[in-house]
């Protein structure tokens, strides 16, 4: 009997075709239960691969799916930022109209009233001003200038556009005699002041006038309310400085507030 240490596996190999010789390969007991580990150990091996490849392939589909999702909200983040801006846009659209309408007026408006004599502190006082350069912003609102000076004799624009709610204070830009008060084809109701030096200053489209030919006004004193009276498309003040006849950039002397 073979001792236990020494049991073999004989494999024999018997051709098909005649006449060929047979053979044989003894193989340990040893040799075969390692061969058996290792073909265990190849097949736990491969299976490991397999299932390591599966989950990494579920999480690069993961991946290229959280990368879409984030291409994704980034492209929304960009949308809703464009419509914010837009949004912004309208509502400050919303606001200018409102303005130029009277809906509504400028917050402004409170620091630009008519002064009188005696005011609070903080206020303007009309008594006190007697400036005569026509200097002054000519309303108590802000407004928006809508068309600049165009120079030229044939279709130009001899001062400045301001756009403003109907009804708004138009004041002097500086003290002197004012030589016309009336209507025009043009203009419409207008107001034409004589500063003295050979300034004069014109405020044209107005609703109501409050001052009349020859009354002496001061700096900022209210001389008549906006309006859209003459040829004009829409409430505004057609405001104009002349220089011995010849108008000049109101914008050269008059800052905006």
């Amino acid at each position: 009997m073979t001792p236990q240490g020494r049991a073999k596996l004989t494999i024999m190999v018997l051709p098909d075709w005649g006449g060929g010789r047979s053979r044989s390969f003894a193989i340990r007991r040893k040799q075969v239960v390692l061969i058996i580990l290792l073909g265990s150990l190849l097949m736990v091996g491969l299976t490991f691969m397999a299932v390591v490849g599966i989950v990494l392939a579920g999480r690069s589909g993961a991946v290229d799916d959280l990368r879409q999702e984030n291409a994704d909200l980034l492209a929304r983040l960009d949308t809703m930022d464009m419509l914010s801006e837009r949004l912004a846009g309208l509502e400050a659209r919303e606001a200018q109209l409102r303005f130029l309408l009277g809906l509504e007026r400028s917050q402004d408006a409170a620091l630009w009233q008519p002064g009188t004599p005696g005011a609070a502190a903080g206020e303007w006082n009309l008594a006190s001003d007697t400036a005569v350069s026509p200097s002054m912003w000519p309303l108590t609102e802000r407004g928006f200038i809508t068309q600049s000076l165009l120079a030229g004799d044939e279709g130009g624009h001899p001062g400045i556009d301001i756009a403003v709610a109907s009804g708004s204070y138009v004041r002097a830009a500086g003290g002197g005699e004012v030589i016309e008060a009336g209507d025009d084809p043009v203009y419409g109701r207008f107001v034409l002041i004589d500063h003295g030096d050979g300034l004069w200053s014109r405020y044209g489209h107005a609703l109501y006038l409050v001052v009349t030919r020859g009354q002496k006004v001061r700096r900022g004193e209210v001389i008549a309310l906006s309006g859209s009276t003459g040829q004009s498309t829409a409430p505004h003040l057609h405001f104009e400085i002349l220089n011995d006849g010849r108008p000049i950039d109101p914008l050269s002397m008059v800052t905006p507030p």
